[in-house]
């Protein structure tokens, strides 16, 4: 006896849902390192880079309105039920928006003596040991589309941008082909990533070191 197949929209549902509990998870427990001060463990001898310098000042702008529109909510509205489970969501939400600050704030990019850890919030980290590395360079580029991630084809492949306020500044060159797993699935086999950085010089800067003493060539 078979097992009828699972209908793909159940699927599409199932999937969806997933991701959406590991990325509720995901900022209850960022929030919990953010307030307690207590950053991921990374390697001896590495380093992290922040990225969330540019969207902080628009996350705390969401902040501000969530938390104005709590008690404005309450003065407004005269159904005691309606006003408890507005205020519930607009807390909920307000504490969403802190989580989604902390999540940028405590999942860094990393240069460690392994490789490159690519980040973006507390769901995506990409791994790139330095055998793979052809170059990290700085850059400053605008992307066509607000998305966070984009492709592109060029005539040395795909093109792979983690992309913050339609913008990247640090440019890494694989060495080869590579697909990388994010929580909506598999990645094309990208040849090039682009991420933005805080400070992109400092860290191409350690990036160029850790590839020197791997005995990676620097471009």
């Amino acid at each position: 006896m078979t097992t009828p197949a699972i209908p793909s929209r159940w699927q599409q549902a199932w999937r969806l849902a997933r991701r959406l509990f590991v990325y509720e998870v995901g900022m209850w427990r960022s929030l919990y390192r953010w307030v307690l001060r207590r950053p991921l463990v990374t390697e001896d001898g590495g380093a992290s880079f922040g990225y969330a310098q540019a969207m902080t000042p628009v996350i705390w702008v969401f902040i501000v309105l969530s938390a104005i529109e709590i008690p404005a909510v309450d003065l407004l509205l005269p159904w005691e039920s309606a006003r408890l489970t507005l205020a519930f969501l607009g807390v909920y939400g307000l504490v969403w928006m802190i989580g989604l600050l902390a999540m940028v704030k405590v999942h860094p990019h990393l240069v460690v003596p392994s490789g490159l850890r690519l980040r973006h919030a507390a769901t995506i980290a990409l791994p790139i040991p330095w055998e793979n590395v052809v170059s990290v360079s700085a850059r400053n580029r605008s992307a066509p589309a607000s998305r966070t991630f984009q492709y592109e084809q060029t005539a040395d492949g795909t093109v792979m941008s983690i992309v913050i306020l339609s913008q990247t500044n640090v440019d890494v060159v694989l060495r080869e082909p590579t697909v990388f797993h994010l929580p909506k699935g598999p990645t094309e086999p990208v040849t090039h990533v682009r991420v933005w950085a805080d400070d992109p010089k400092a860290l191409v800067a350690a990036a160029r070191e850790h590839l020197t003493r791997s005995g990676a060539p620097a471009a």
